[in-house]
């Protein structure tokens, strides 16, 4: 919500600076996005004379004007506007001037063999409207070299205001200087609603309701007001600053109008040019039809949109924006200006329906004072009357509005419960009053009305925020929380803990975290197993976000292809996010993922053949899944691993983690050839998948208790074996019969290489391990370890059949 200060002050009777307003308006939960002083934004711009403009030799489209710029001296500079003449006054920029409209500065150059030091610039160009056709044309009396700020009056403070959902007073500058007025910080100017004087009977009767029982109705009253003979065209100077100040262009007098109403009243508004309607106007649900918008873009509405129509279809989408064939011109001589009220509900389920954004639809899916239907209409009439000359017929009213009439039980106690401040009675009654509730009764509780524009008022917490926003929110006292004599209980729940280990866990071994989209495309869900209708979103933001996803992998592909594209081919990345499975709740599931490319893998045991970069294999994003895992409190060694790849890895390379057949924990595995095609990756890529919810709940009580941590004081000893094994031996089956061999001694057994060829023999492979031995009470002597490092040998050939390699 944009308004420059000078418009608040047009509402608000008060001496403070702007520095004071926008301090108070942050305070009173009006948060202040941003604070534009349009004098300073364009102070380097001056007014100069173009006095030749003659044909670029080396371009057709281009002049090459001598412009003064009140200097003393004559400055080239060439300019391809359509207007740029000799004798035209006009806006300069000098050198090396920073141009807000294009985010450029400009510098000196040369454009085709000729030079140019400046630049002649367009309103577009100043951020001033929307007209980029030509560059700006002053008045033949207009003084050379002044700042033109200073000479066209452009003086203004723009404040913008972000203004929540719930607050529908806030959306119009008059309902900002309530607040401030209530804060104290000035005096609330009141405007004149009273009814205008009519002329006669309105040609245009009390639209009718056209509803069937049980329909969806979005209107609840309709307001119109026929002026016949006005004289329309472009608004005066100081409407048409005002709207480009806070960004609108204007159109003409009319349309200004409306958006003056609207931005200063938050009350929407729309005018038709009543020669345009054919036959009777009514209210009724569209039937499927098509609408031409003022946006330019034709919508296909459904039954649950209300319109305002014709005998031709409809003319405007209620609420929401107004039609092409019945807008108002400057050759409109009668107009039809209507102010209504609406169900903010379903005007909002329009605009998400539709898509269409406007100030109308911003303002009256936040609940629009119903009480100003009529006085909208009123205050418009006026305005149109001022400036436009005409003759008002008589309103033309239709269905009723609906008023909130809350009534709230307001015990006075709660404004120091709930925020610790010491307000009195007094002061609590002022307040309301100021904002406009009606405090009534006697004693610890009292009984407040609501006014008509705040709906959003409906219980007692809701006055006590009121009270807390005109003492002020610096003001709330910020006092410790008390220390509790015991062990707090646990704050995070189970998967809000595991998600927090599974980044932990996974950003130490060097992955980056991702954050991507929940939405993805149908041909993605599909590739991922997904793509289901019940998982298609109703109304998606981008023809690309069709359909919740069923895995968090193409939102990390798509994140490696964007990085391979620019370069990086090494990527490592994970999120731990939600997927969506089905549309029940049990559906939706916590999974922790991680992809790795090309050789941004974590080499093995680090051998000397191995220092240079090696490609990624299965075995990095198993290493990965068993790192979140060990995190989580679970030993990858003590889970069933089943050679049965998920549907996205190539086949055969790839392996499922599980507790048995219908406790499934996740997967691991190279990505298949034909994703990495689809997303034109460089391979390979390896991947894993971990469904966080599907891990057992820990034990609330431990059934033992854990041995006390004990850590040698001698030094390890490693030893490494290679054995020769049959090609359907699992490596798993080696590891297992070698940590058997002496459960006293050996710590840890690692696989550092795998190795087939025609030394080994056909149908053969040597697999290499590393033993790890860990001395407890006193140091190995060689015949010990030469010991183990038998009964190593016998447990593998006898688990195996595999015999060691000489």
């Amino acid at each position: 919500m944009k308004f420059t200060f000078s418009w608040l002050k047009e509402h608000l009777e008060t001496a403070a600076s702007v520095d004071e307003v926008v301090e108070t308006l942050t305070m009173i939960g009006l948060e202040v996005e941003g604070v534009a002083d349009a004098a300073a934004r364009l102070k380097s711009f001056v007014t100069a004379h173009v006095v030749s403009a003659e044909q670029h030799p080396n371009a057709d489209k281009l002049r090459v004007c001598k412009v003064d710029a009140g200097t003393g001296e004559l400055i080239d500079v060439v300019c391809g506007a359509p207007n740029a003449r000799t004798g035209l006054k006009s806006v300069f920029a000098f050198a090396g001037t920073y141009i807000p409209g294009k985010d450029i500065t400009i510098g000196k150059g040369n454009i085709r063999g000729q030079v140019s030091n400046g630049m002649l610039c367009s309103a577009a160009e100043l951020e001033i409207s929307n007209d980029h056709e030509g560059i700006i044309e002053l008045p033949d009396d207009a003084p050379i070299g002044v700042s033109y700020p200073d000479y066209a009056g452009i003086d203004e403070v723009v404040i913008d205001v972000s203004i929540t959902p719930n607050r529908g007073d806030a959306t119009g500058v008059y309902g900002i200087a309530r607040d401030l007025a209530a804060f104290g910080l000035g005096t609330l100017k009141q405007t004149d609603f009273s009814p205008v004087p009519s002329k006669g009977p309105s040609p245009i009767p009390p639209l009718p309701h056209r509803f069937a029982e049980g329909e969806p109705k979005a209107i609840r009253k309709f307001a119109g007001r026929y002026i016949k003979g006005i004289g329309n065209g472009p608004s005066p100077d100081w409407l048409q600053q005002r709207l480009r100040a806070v960004g609108l262009r204007p159109i003409n007098t009319v349309v200004d109008i409306t958006n003056l109403v609207s931005l200063g009243w938050g009350r929407p508004l729309h005018a038709y040019d009543a020669d345009k309607v054919e036959g009777e106007m009514v209210l009724r649900n569209a039937h499927g039809e098509t609408f031409d918008a003022l946006d330019n873009r034709i919508y296909t509405l459904d039954e649950s949109m209300t319109v305002i129509a014709d005998d031709k279809g409809p003319l405007c989408l209620g609420g929401v924006m107004g039609g092409i064939r019945s807008g108002v011109t400057d050759e409109t001589i009668n107009v039809f200006m209507e102010c209504a009220s609406w169900d903010p509900d379903l005007i909002a389920q329009t605009g998400r329906k539709t898509g269409i954004i406007s100030d109308a639809r911003y303002r009256l899916e936040r609940s629009v004072d119903p009480a100003l239907t009529e006085p909208g209409m009123e205050l418009a009439t006026r305005l149109v009357l001022e400036l436009c000359g005409g003759e008002p017929m008589e309103p033309a009213i239709s269905g009723e509005d609906v008023f909130p009439d809350t009534k709230i039980e307001f015990p006075l106690s709660e404004t120091r419960r709930l925020t610790g401040l010491d307000v009195s009675a007094e002061r609590i009654g002022e307040i309301l009053a100021r904002l406009g509730f009606e405090m009534t009764g006697t004693g610890a509780t009292r009984h407040v009305k609501v006014p008509s524009w705040r709906p959003d008022v409906t219980q007692k917490a809701d006055l006590v925020e009121e009270v807390m926003r005109m003492v002020g929110i610096d003001n709330v006292p910020v006092e410790p929380l008390p220390r509790l004599a015991h062990v707090a209980p646990r704050i995070l729940t189970t998967i809000q803990n595991r998600r927090r280990l599974a980044r932990r866990a996974l950003a130490a071994r060097g992955l980056g975290e991702a954050i991507t989209w929940s939405f993805i495309s149908a041909d993605l869900a599909e590739s991922f197993g997904g793509g289901k209708p019940e998982l298609k979103l109703a109304n998606a933001i981008a023809s690309d976000m069709t359909d919740m996803r069923p895995s968090l992998l193409p939102g990390l592909l798509s994140g490696a292809m964007r990085n391979q594209n620019r370069g990086h081919a090494d990527v490592a990345l994970f999120e731990v996010g939600q997927v969506f499975l089905s549309d029940l709740p049990e559906g939706q599931r916590t999974y922790a993922t991680g992809i790795r490319t090309a050789t941004a893998g974590i080499n093995g045991a680090g051998r000397h053949w191995q220092e240079k970069p090696q490609p990624v294999s299965v075995f990095d994003a198993k290493a990965d899944l068993a790192a979140v895992l060990d995190a989580l409190g679970a030993d990858i060694e003590k889970l069933q691993i089943v050679a049965e790849p998920a549907s996205w890895s190539h086949p055969g390379r790839g392996g499922r983690i599980q507790l048995g057949p219908k406790v499934i924990l996740g997967w691991f595995g190279e990505l298949h050839p034909s994703l990495i095609s689809k997303f034109d990756l460089d391979g390979p890529v390896v991947a894993f998948e971990l469904d966080l919810d599907a891990l057992p709940e820990p034990r609330k009580k431990p059934t033992r208790s854990k041995p006390a941590l004990e850590i040698s004081q001698l030094m390890a000893v490693s030893r490494d074996f290679a054995f020769v094994v049959d090609e359907s031996v699992e490596a798993a089956a080696i590891l297992r019969a070698a940590r058997g061999a002496d459960k006293t001694l050996i710590g840890d057994v690692t696989i550092f290489d795998v190795f087939t060829g025609a030394h080994v023999g056909e149908g053969k492979k040597s697999v290499a391990i590393e033993v790890t031995l860990q001395p407890r009470d006193k140091t190995l002597t060689d015949e010990e370890i030469e010991a183990v490092g038998g009964k190593v040998v016998a447990a593998v050939e006898k688990a195996t059949g595999g015999v060691l390699r000489g």
